[in-house]
């Protein structure tokens, strides 16, 4: 069953990623997207939300990276996962948000 602990660091990984900006927004005093906005995911949400939000993030990413099987940084599987998942949520939330921060350019990429 160790693919299933690689799902987890997969999802992690994406629970990490998703974490950053939230937390970073946060803790810098400006509002961000959140999924509490008004409309959910577009609308902003206060720095405080964003704090709690983000850390809510990194806790999960923790339990479901260092509490789900031995997850080991030698291992390429176990680090594979985790990367792709930190990839993937990284690279949709550039093309979400960059729609409202300015970051698409008009070719798509």
């Amino acid at each position: 069953m160790d693919w299933l602990h690689d799902v987890s660091y997969l999802f992690g990984g994406a629970f990490l990623a998703n974490a950053v900006p939230h937390f970073v927004s946060g803790v810098m005093g400006r509002p961000f997207q959140s999924p509490f906005a008004k409309p959910s995911g577009v609308g902003l949400s206060s720095s405080t939300v964003n704090v709690v939000w983000g850390f809510a993030n990194f806790v999960v990413a923790y339990l479901l990276i260092a509490r789900v099987g031995n997850f080991d940084l030698h291992a390429g599987d176990h680090v594979i996962a985790a990367g792709l998942g930190i990839l993937i949520i990284a690279a949709m939330s550039a093309r979400l948000f960059g729609r409202f921060h300015g970051g698409n350019s008009p070719t798509g990429f």
